[in-house]
């Protein structure tokens, strides 16, 4: 296995032809590279000729650290990580290919040679499901989940039956009052960002993302970013959530903070919308990402949509020095 960085033409011609995530794909990968401090690195893994992996990268340095990450901090982006292609559908070969090219990766990017502040810290997404490489390099390895709503389904009216009584009531409630769901411009867009952002100031948090970061991936995106707006009768805004799309998935990428009107919540019918827009006019996605299934205050509503609960990974170095980055650099949040 050897690995090397291609430019971003060439990593967007070895992505496989199906299954890519928003996040995987050249466009959003651009606008988030000029939004960041960091230097994107794609890497691809070969066997021979043929490219067998790729990983995104963002590397900074600094004369006190270097970090190494996948995806960077602090731009909305809940998972990145490696794609594996191995030549053959066995097991074991896409072990032996997940193995050696996280022995490649490690030893280019995180090797014995840096300081020690040298940090990496890598989300993987719920398709990367086998970390064990990392651990046994010594990196620690932690659990997280998601929910993930099964669009491939023979209708519309059987998904919503699997909804809770309550969210079905909600979604009925919504429809009665006469408010309108619309896919909005770039106006929209910023009507979302600001209510979010709003919502933050109410609870007396910071929202790291800055408009004109969001605006850069709505239109680089193009057709693989919608935004959802839900307006009262008068035309005033309500509520939105700004979707991205992969090959297969779709992800509930910002937004739906809260839109109460005449005492109903109208997020519901909001997500409904989206979904029903994808089940009638995007061939291939299958799967409704909700981001997230770690907080317990959110899982309560999240889990109404009796989506399937998903594992993914994070990877990252461990010890003391990963700790003060953390609270230095705000990793988490």
């Amino acid at each position: 296995m050897r690995v090397e960085t291609v430019d971003i033409s060439t990593y967007g011609d070895l992505l496989p032809s199906a299954g890519v995530e928003p996040f995987h794909k050249p466009a959003f990968l651009r606008a988030a590279e000029r939004h960041t401090a960091s230097d994107l690195r794609l890497c691809v893994g070969y066997k021979g000729q043929q490219a067998v992996a790729l990983l995104p990268l963002f590397v900074r340095e600094r004369p006190f650290a270097r970090t190494v990450t996948s995806p960077p901090p602090s731009l909305l982006i809940p998972h990145m990580g490696p794609i594996l292609m191995p030549a053959s559908p066995k097991p074991r070969k896409r072990e032996r290919v997940n193995g050696k090219f996280t022995e490649a990766v490690v030893e280019e990017f995180v090797g014995d040679d840096g300081g020690p502040l040298d940090l990496f810290r890598m989300i993987g997404a719920p398709g990367y499901d086998d970390p064990r490489p990392y651990r046994w390099a010594g990196f620690d390895v932690e659990s997280a989940f998601t929910y993930r709503l099964d669009l491939d389904v023979p209708s519309l009216d059987q998904l919503q039956k699997e909804f809770s009584s309550s969210l079905r009531r909600g979604i009925r409630s919504a429809e009665d009052l006469g408010v309108t769901v619309d896919v909005e411009g770039i106006e929209g867009t910023r009507d979302v960002y600001e209510d979010v952002v709003a919502r933050y100031a109410e609870q007396d948090e910071p929202f790291g993302p800055t408009w004109s970061y969001v605006r850069d991936v709505a239109k680089s995106m193009g057709e693989d970013a919608r935004t959802f707006v839900v307006r009262d009768p008068d035309g005033n805004y309500l509520s939105g959530i700004h979707v991205v799309y992969g090959d297969e998935t779709m992800y509930f990428w910002l937004g739906g903070s809260r839109g109460d009107y005449e005492g109903t919540s109208v997020n519901s019918y909001l997500h409904w919308k989206i979904i029903e827009d994808a089940y009638e006019n995007r061939e291939g996605i299958a799967k409704y990402d909700l981001v997230g299934a770690n907080t317990e205050r959110l899982c309560e509503y999240k889990s109404k949509f009796a989506a399937d609960l998903v594992p993914y990974y994070t990877v990252e170095s461990g010890g003391a020095p990963m700790t003060l980055a953390k609270r230095a650099y705000r990793f988490l949040k």
